[in-house]
């Protein structure tokens, strides 16, 4: 199944070092980026997250956000003491200049600034590795199910534009003989406009420059390369794995086919489907960019 390169996942884990809450958005890009952001804690952990979202997704920016709410085990309080100290004699000494009450209380004491903090306590990068990595996988499962959801509705799309597409190649291969006997059939006329009634057309002349007229218009290389491209299109659209490249460079085969008909058409028809065939097949790369 194919798959879209935007999409967003979630998930949370809890566990020994806190809860771990991992939101994956992903846009489109040519190539394969993975940008974090999280606490500075968890920095020896890009690494193998990369790794593990890598191994599952093969294409796009990937934009990963890490929140952390450690556990109570996780957080440590520390008390300034020398700083609680120093606050509690210049209070007293004001007390006693002024002539105030010098009772001060604890709870006072906690409240002035930096006598009071709370760190982040002991926690191993195994401990946060334990709860990230089941989190880190919910989010990348869900991403995956959100970008093949899209990838089906894109695929969809694309199957109904890659018909079209067939469609024009049959009508040119149609149309091909059409052309030259049309060009026999306006030569000879003209030939006959402009030569005497003495001297009628010459038939091996006229043949002979109907076949060169032949082969400068025949398409059958071109319409059976587009057959051969269409039923590798289509097959890439049901293939398991990563073909956003692939039908990227089918399309550029497609367009050069395409292409060289128009050049060859020498036939308002023609031409007309070519133009027509053109704007599919530009709607159809809009498309494929869109894949991973």
């Amino acid at each position: 199944m194919v798959r879209s390169m935007t999409g967003f996942g979630r998930g949370e884990a809890e566990g020994e070092a806190g809860k771990i809450t991992v939101e994956i958005k992903a846009v489109n890009h040519r190539f394969s980026e993975v940008v974090f952001r999280m606490p500075r804690q968890f920095s020896a952990l890009e690494d193998p997250a990369r790794k593990r979202i890598l191994g599952r997704v093969n294409r796009g920016r990937l934009e990963v956000y890490v929140a952390w709410e450690p556990s109570a085990g996780a957080r440590e309080a520390k008390v300034d003491k020398n700083l609680a100290l120093a606050y509690y004699n210049a209070l007293r000494q004001l007390a006693e200049e002024i002539g105030s009450n010098p009772e001060i209380s604890l709870d006072t004491l906690a409240r002035l600034p930096e006598v009071l903090s709370v760190s982040e306590g002991t926690v191993t990068d195994e401990q946060i590795w334990a709860v990230m990595e089941p989190a880190l996988d919910e989010a990348v499962s869900r991403l995956i199910a959100m970008r093949e959801r899209e990838g089906e509705a894109l695929a969809a799309d694309l199957e109904q534009r890659i018909a079209r597409i067939d469609s024009f190649r049959a009508a040119a291969a149609a149309r091909a003989p059409e052309v030259v006997e049309e060009y026999r059939q306006r030569l000879t006329r003209r030939l006959e406009e402009l030569l005497p009634p003495t001297n009628p057309v010459d038939p091996q002349r006229l043949a002979q420059e109907v076949a060169l007229f032949a082969d400068r218009a025949d398409i059958t290389e071109e319409t059976q390369r587009l057959a051969s491209h269409i039923a590798q299109f289509r097959q890439a659209l049901r293939s398991d794995e990563a073909v956003g490249r692939k039908l990227d460079f089918l399309v550029q085969e497609l367009g050069r086919e395409v292409n060289t008909i128009g050049s060859k058409a020498n036939d308002a028809v023609l031409t007309a489907a070519v133009v027509e065939a053109k704007s599919e097949l530009e709607k159809i790369r809009e498309q494929v960019q869109n894949l991973e």
